[in-house]
């Protein structure tokens, strides 16, 4: 099998037009799995019949290690909803790659994945028959949450064929405590590959560790909620949540106000919880407000799959809407209300482009006389950032730390 290439890859942001979207544990990665492919494959005895190894890519950052194993036409599966257009994006930069596969393939997310469409029952989550099978290679990114790092390993144990590869690689200043640990618990490894680049791959083979009956997959806190606080709301999220396991303090001062906010809107008032994570927000709303019309939005599918699973189980009787997308997705209509705690960071980048491109997408989903709440680092000067998409902005609250600010078409 000829080795994989990959001529040119960009991030599609305006800042960053000039760097490339790819790193050292890319690399070293796309390299392994090539000297796999070349030794490894073609070493250990296959079925009759089977001349290509299948290939599973789990949260490329870029389309880096996708467009690199093209040749190899890989499964892509993804937490963020970011990548389909980022690989779209890359794709298109790479022309030669095109004539390999007659239609460019969408990127799984988590919301596809078969074991969690049935954990979870509900409407955010359904099976995909792309990931029914086992793997032989798996490329892996290693994430920066060790609990994800450790869902993962049980994860992919379930989808690597008995002979099958787990290369997984991460840039080492990102690597979670305890990823030894971790590994060592969950999958059997090979290979610890010395650094290179300040990066690193681990070589692993397939585990005895399940997902079945592990108790860390789910974590999560209760909370007053309501006007009155008179219901407990319990909040639970998958590991690859931001602040899962307790209320995150910017969260706990919006909060106040996303109640006053909601319990005024008329029946049938629009509402979006924007960049939703375990859902809380808007569950706050909706124990204010029980009439309001619903939506959950968030770029990680492990956020949407969690608030959809927390919505289900503290509203039974309610209606929701729940979409992975970045940002809003463009046929999501308009909105009385959009609740928001925007990320700050983004593969190690802290910065405030996630917010900016979040902001002017509020501008375009709010009706006429919306109402955007949100909170934010003081030191990120988000007031003045806000004043470049809406004519109306007001501080509500603020303390050494957090602000939080209202802005209205």
């Amino acid at each position: 099998m000829p080795a994989p290439t990959l001529d040119k890859a960009a991030k599609p942001n305006a800042k960053a037009a000039s760097l490339q979207a790819w790193d050292s544990a890319d690399e070293l990665l796309l390299q392994q799995a090539t000297h796999w492919m070349k030794d490894g494959w073609l070493a250990d005895k296959q079925p009759a019949g089977k001349q290509h190894p299948r290939v599973l890519v789990v949260d490329d950052n870029f389309g880096a290690l996708t467009l690199g194993l093209w040749e190899s036409q890989p499964i892509t599966l993804a937490d963020s909803a970011a990548l389909e257009g980022l690989l779209a994006y890359n794709l298109a930069l790479n022309p030669p790659l095109q004539s390999n596969l007659s239609d460019q393939p969408v990127p799984l997310s988590w919301c596809d994945d078969p074991v969690l469409a049935q954990e979870t029952a509900t409407n955010s989550s359904h099976s995909d028959s792309r990931l029914e099978g086992l793997f032989d290679l798996v490329v892996m990114r290693i994430p920066r949450y060790g609990d994800y790092l450790a869902w993962l390993l049980r994860r992919v144990n379930a989808l690597l064929a008995n002979n099958g590869v787990l290369l997984a690689g991460g840039m080492i200043k990102h690597l979670p405590n305890r990823s030894v640990d971790v590994f060592a618990q969950a999958v059997v490894t090979e290979k610890v590959c010395p650094a290179r680049k300040k990066a690193r791959v681990v070589i692993c083979r397939k585990g005895s560790a399940e997902l079945t009956n592990w108790t860390p997959a789910w974590q999560g806190y209760s909370l007053a909620a309501g006007a009155e606080k008179a219901k407990a709301l319990n909040v639970a999220a998958l590991p690859a949540v931001f602040a899962r396991d307790k209320l995150d303090i910017g969260t706990r001062a919006l909060l106040p106000h996303v109640t006053e906010a909601a319990a005024a809107l008329a029946p049938g008032a629009r509402v979006l919880d924007l960049a939703c994570g375990n859902g809380v927000l808007g569950l706050a709303a909706l124990a204010a407000n029980s009439h309001l019309e619903l939506t959950f939005s968030d770029v990680s599918s492990q956020a949407v799959i969690s608030a959809a699973t927390n919505a289900a189980r503290e509203f039974p009787h309610s209606a929701f809407a729940f979409r992975h997308a970045d940002s809003i997705a463009a046929d999501g209509g308009e909105f009385d209300l959009i609740l928001l705690n925007p990320p700050f960071h983004e593969g190690g980048v802290v910065g405030d482009h996630i917010a900016l491109a979040l902001f002017a997408a509020s501008r375009r989903h709010l009706r006429p006389g919306g109402r955007l709440l949100l909170v934010g680092n003081r030191h990120l000067g988000y007031h003045r950032s806000l004043g470049r998409f809406f004519p109306q902005v007001r501080q509500l609250d603020a303390n050494p730390k957090f602000v939080v600010l209202a802005a209205s078409r």
